[in-house]
């Protein structure tokens, strides 16, 4: 938590009153979060920390939220539903304040909807916000490419890039990790069982792997778009959160990525009428040819084969908060490649 001295501080420093009350926000894997309520009203303390999956950020890092702040003033500034950062008193939106870098923003009330929560129609509109938003992108930071590829995205392989030798030899140090792990519980019950399972489909179709001379379209993404980074007010999003892993990145695979994230289900099935709905949509939006999509769907079905890094965490940095994720995550990998095929037609449909 904040020290009272570090409050006063930094709502001084953005004319936000005075602080009588601040919890933190539970979710969200990186950074801390803190609802704040003042004498001026409710807003969120965002306070950013290094990303160690991403070391590049340490010496980049304040550039690196400056960039954020300013597409999502200028994505607010076209009509799009963002949460962006106040102004403060020097006319800067990030406030260092002990080495560290802070950002205050007005509260937005609304809460997370997943996929299961939405209507066809709805899922309909995700596709065409999401839509929005990278045609939006693309004119808001439009030159600012140079240098820049790879600079957002999710953790884990690159898509497409993975090695399926690299992760069987990942797989064989999880599984010693998982066997030596106590007090032994069904999470490592799980993990062998998943783990023994990835590296018999990994052997089998090795061979689909992406050709590397495949290179998609790149643009600006906003990197983790999920439920988590989503708020709805009743029906309709009232803010897009989250803008860390703002960077160029391949547009199709976001657009996949999202889509098995919001409309996966507990039992790893994806609901593929919403993904049709969604995925028609975004096309729509974007013009994306269908083949692009296609592509997109083989590189991001091939990062999820290779992926690891829930077990990762558990096993090799002894942190186990992604551990709630990892069994509809493992049912996915087997599930999306049994029924391949029909996810294609579903995304391209």
């Amino acid at each position: 938590m904040p020290s009272d001295r570090t409050l006063h501080s930094l709502l001084n420093h953005y004319g936000a009153g005075d602080p009588l009350a601040c919890r933190p926000v539970a979710q969200g894997l990186l950074n801390h979060g803190y609802r704040l309520r003042t004498t001026r009203g409710s807003f969120f303390l965002k306070h950013y920390l290094d990303d160690p999956d991403r070391p590049e950020r340490r010496a980049t890092h304040p550039a690196t939220i400056v960039r954020q702040h300013r597409a999502t003033l200028r994505l607010g500034a076209l009509g799009l539903p963002v949460a962006a950062p106040l102004t403060g008193r020097d006319g800067r939106t990030v406030y260092v304040l002990g080495g560290r870098p802070y950002a205050l923003y007005p509260w937005v009330d609304g809460r997370h909807r997943a996929g299961s929560e939405l209507t066809t129609g709805q899922s309909r509109r995700l596709g065409w916000l999401l839509g929005r938003v990278h045609l939006a992108l693309e004119r808001v930071l439009a030159g600012i490419t140079a240098g820049m590829a790879g600079a957002g995205g999710a953790g884990g392989p690159g898509s497409g890039s993975a090695r399926a030798e690299e992760t069987d030899t990942l797989i064989g140090e999880l599984l010693r990790l998982a066997g030596r792990h106590r007090p032994r519980d069904p999470m490592d019950v799980l993990a062998e069982r998943r783990l023994l399972e990835r590296r018999a489909l990994l052997e089998r179709y090795a061979h689909r792997r992406p050709a590397a001379s495949a290179a998609p379209a790149c643009g600006w993404v906003h990197g983790d778009f999920h439920p988590f980074n989503l708020l709805y007010r009743g029906a309709e999003p009232a803010a897009i959160i989250d803008w860390d892993r703002l960077g160029v990145q391949p547009r199709a695979e976001e657009a996949v990525r999202a889509a098995v994230i919001f409309f996966l289900g507990p039992d790893g099935a994806l609901d593929l009428a919403k993904v049709r709905a969604y995925a028609r949509a975004y096309r729509l939006t974007t013009g994306v040819p269908a083949n692009d999509l296609a592509a997109a769907v083989r590189r991001v079905w091939w990062e999820r084969l290779n992926d690891l890094w829930m077990l990762r965490w558990r096993y090799q940095r002894l942190d186990c908060r992604a551990d709630p994720l990892f069994p509809a995550a493992a049912a996915l990998v087997v599930w999306w490649t049994r029924e391949y095929e029909a996810v294609l037609a579903a995304f391209t449909g």
